[in-house]
């Protein structure tokens, strides 16, 4: 299973990893490296998640964020990576939009 990291999806790791920034020096690297890893996570275990708004929805386990993903053959194709505090209707709109 190959991953493919869309673009927004890049943006949005990197947003959120400058937030953790904000916070502490290095939090940003660990949420990087911890994303990455339940991403990476995916070539076992692609599709077995529930689906929202019409993507699987993947939960990280260190932070309070959710990958939002779809399985196109062997490609897991990853939509965003949002913030789980986030208003339901701005995930709504910004996966709608996809």
């Amino acid at each position: 299973m190959n991953i493919r990291l869309l673009d927004q999806a890049e943006h949005d790791l990197v947003n959120g990893a400058a937030f953790y920034d904000g916070q502490q020096q290095g939090l940003g690297d660990y949420f990087i490296d911890s994303v990455i890893a339940d991403i990476e996570s995916l070539k076992l275990y692609a599709g077995i998640h529930a689906r929202y708004f019409g993507f699987h929805r993947l939960l990280a386990r260190r932070f309070p964020f959710a990958i939002y993903y779809r399985v196109d053959g062997d490609v897991v194709n990853i939509y965003a990576i949002l913030d789980c505090r986030r208003n339901p209707s701005f995930t709504s709109s910004r996966l709608n939009k996809q």
